[in-house]
């Protein structure tokens, strides 16, 4: 019989050394967070605040181990707004991204637009979209993409002096595209999708509170006098929007590696 050949030592140096650095990256975020929970329980038994007005964390935990289904249902309904809108402005704003990198005249004439419409209270419009779109999914969708859309859309920039030494060295359009603007423009556009990736959360669970039937924002809502419920719909978006934004910057890093070298 054939014993299995144990793993070479330089094989188990490598995988002892990933779990090394997955266990170095991952304690950071986890000590903020039972930081953030400390500081939480802390002042709540300091203070002596009511528990129907600021529940302490145990009781946030209780509610979320009590009724897991019902939150993660209307946890589910949040998220799908979310992704439909952020994906919608992630593919228009990387469309007029690489328009304008494409046209610097066309960048003039619209950036001043883009920076008016930047400073517009967005939720403002949430009645004005359900009268034109209704109570469906529509109106959500649209106010997470008027959201997200425009932090992408100005985070896809080039630096003019490397298209300026593409052009200098004879390269088409489509090269300095390929090989200069795109790879340039990556960690100004990761940069871009990690600010909209909350806001799409937000724009959902506003969206929500205006005029939604499922979703966190109706459980906030409708969680009346329950403020253990409330904190536990808060929660549970605040793990969502972490979760999303740690997948969101290990696609980034893998996708363009050098990401981790010009960014911060």
């Amino acid at each position: 019989m054939n014993r299995p050949t144990p793993p070479t030592p330089g094989l188990a140096s490598a995988v002892t050394a990933r779990l090394w650095t997955v266990v170095a990256g991952a304690c950071p975020p986890v000590l903020g967070v039972a930081g953030l929970v400390a500081v939480w329980w802390a002042a709540v038994e300091v203070s002596g605040v009511a528990d129907y007005i600021v529940p302490p964390p145990f009781a946030v935990a209780a509610v979320i181990g009590d009724q897991p289904g019902y939150l993660f249902h209307h946890a589910a309904v949040t998220l799908a707004t979310a992704l439909a809108g952020y994906t919608l402005a992630a593919g228009t704003a990387v469309m007029l991204g690489t328009i304008l990198a494409m046209s610097r005249q066309l960048a003039r004439a619209l950036t001043p637009t883009l920076l008016v419409l930047s400073v517009l209270p967005k939720p403002a419009l949430v009645p004005v979209l359900i009268i034109a779109l209704g109570f469906g999914a529509g109106p959500k969708i649209v106010l997470v993409w008027l959201m997200c859309f425009l932090p992408i859309a100005l985070a896809t920039a080039t630096p003019a002096d490397l298209v300026e030494l593409a052009r200098s060295l004879t390269a088409s359009r489509w090269q300095t595209f390929v090989k200069v603007r795109l790879p340039a423009a990556l960690p100004h556009l990761c940069s871009g999708l990690r600010i909209a990736l909350p806001l799409a959360l937000i724009g959902a669970v506003v969206s929500e509170l205006f005029g939604g039937l499922a979703g966190l924002g109706v459980v906030i809502q409708y969680a009346g006098t329950r403020a253990d419920m409330a904190f536990a719909a808060i929660t549970v978006l605040a793990a969502m929007s972490t979760a999303m934004y740690g997948l969101l910057t290990a696609a980034c890093t893998r996708a363009a590696p050098w990401i981790r070298h010009t960014t911060t």
